[in-house]
């Protein structure tokens, strides 16, 4: 058991959706699960681990005092610390006793203590798809899917290049803190690749293209028709391209692996959660972005190379990854499986 210090003060209503995820579940959820794994304590002295409580960004908003005299009570008691940067872009503090959990990141730039957590997402089988999980055989094509905003002229084009500036103004004057990253057009980005895949004779495509992010859904019911659209899309292509949005990561690819289907990823310099511990290779087909042109071929040779038992068990697997180990009480499980055999958190350190 992995015993945690943090400043339970903050964990209120006001701060609900800014609260570290595991301390979300633990104090909010009442998750039954994950206290047989971890264990909040009043004394600093007894912990293994210092949690801020709320997200680092929201923090120093809101809680500067606060954030701080909790740092300053880790170092004094020589604790290891463990922050969440939360939203598309994410922040790494560089200390070798600060852990950090965020959703993305580029793999080359990220520290050792960068610990990518997955998009967490309820079960599509039980909130959209409302039916039970089942394979699909392969057939002589390749059947790939797609749901989303996509639009590569030069208007969407200049609107995102503004969007980077006015983010990268508030960066220098810190206004937010955030890591930097490259312009990424991901929408115009989308929309080429996508026209790729369409190009092809023997790739079959559904793709339902939207201007808008969800195709503009205000209403809570337009919301629900355009999601279960989304999930049935997925549910019905064994393959769904997944490609990074505003940051550097794909919600769509963990919500691919949830229905039990095969991402096609496009790989921007991408970190994956627990890439020490799984073989990202044996569950989806990985394009790395400076092979782009080559796209198509990589579709198909993947499909062509993988036999009709293979290609069922792998659908199979990615649902059990999911299940098993991505999903959030899953994936904090396997972090204290890592903590607790990096560092003998039981024993003597």
């Amino acid at each position: 058991m992995i015993k945690l210090y943090t400043n339970t003060n903050l964990l209120t209503e006001e701060n609900r959706s800014f609260v570290f995820p595991l301390l979300f579940d633990l104090c909010f959820l009442k998750s039954d699960f994950l206290i047989k794994y971890y264990k909040i304590v009043t004394d600093i002295n007894e912990c293994d681990v210092v949690v801020l409580p709320l997200e680092y960004t929201y923090s120093l908003k809101n809680y500067k005092l606060e954030k701080q005299t909790l740092f300053d009570k880790a170092k004094e008691f020589n604790k290891r610390v463990w922050v969440y940067s939360g939203g598309d872009f994410g922040y790494s503090l560089k200390d070798e006793k600060v852990f950090n959990f965020r959703l993305s990141g580029f793999k080359s730039k990220l520290n050792t203590n960068t610990i990518i957590i997955p998009s967490f997402i309820n079960d599509p089988y039980e909130s959209n798809l409302k039916k039970d999980f089942k394979v699909l055989k392969k057939e002589v094509f390749p059947k790939i899917g797609f749901v989303g905003h996509a639009k590569g002229n030069i208007v969407k084009y200049l609107k995102e290049f503004s969007v980077f500036i006015k983010i990268n103004v508030k960066r220098v004057f810190r206004k937010e803190l955030k890591d930097y990253q490259p312009f990424y057009p991901s929408s115009v980005k989308r929309a080429k690749y996508l026209r790729l895949l369409k190009m092809s004779k023997e790739i079959e495509t559904n793709f339902i293209l939207r201007d808008k992010y969800r195709a503009g859904a205000k209403t809570q019911k337009e919301k629900q028709i355009t999601t279960e659209e989304f999930y049935q899309n997925i549910y019905n292509n064994p393959y769904t391209f997944c490609i990074r949005g505003a940051g550097n990561f794909s919600v769509r690819f963990y919500e691919t692996l949830a229905v039990g289907r095969i991402p096609v990823l496009l790989d921007t310099d991408c970190r994956l959660p627990l890439h020490n511990k799984i073989k990202w290779s044996n569950h989806c087909l990985i394009i790395d972005e400076n092979r782009r042109e080559n796209i198509r071929e990589e579709v198909l040779n993947f499909h062509k190379n993988i036999n009709e038992d293979s290609f069922i068990k792998l659908q199979e697997s990615n649902r059990l990854l999911w299940k098993q180990i991505l999903k959030r009480d899953s994936f904090f499980k396997e972090i204290h499986d890592v903590f607790i055999n990096k560092f003998k958190l039981n024993e003597s350190l």
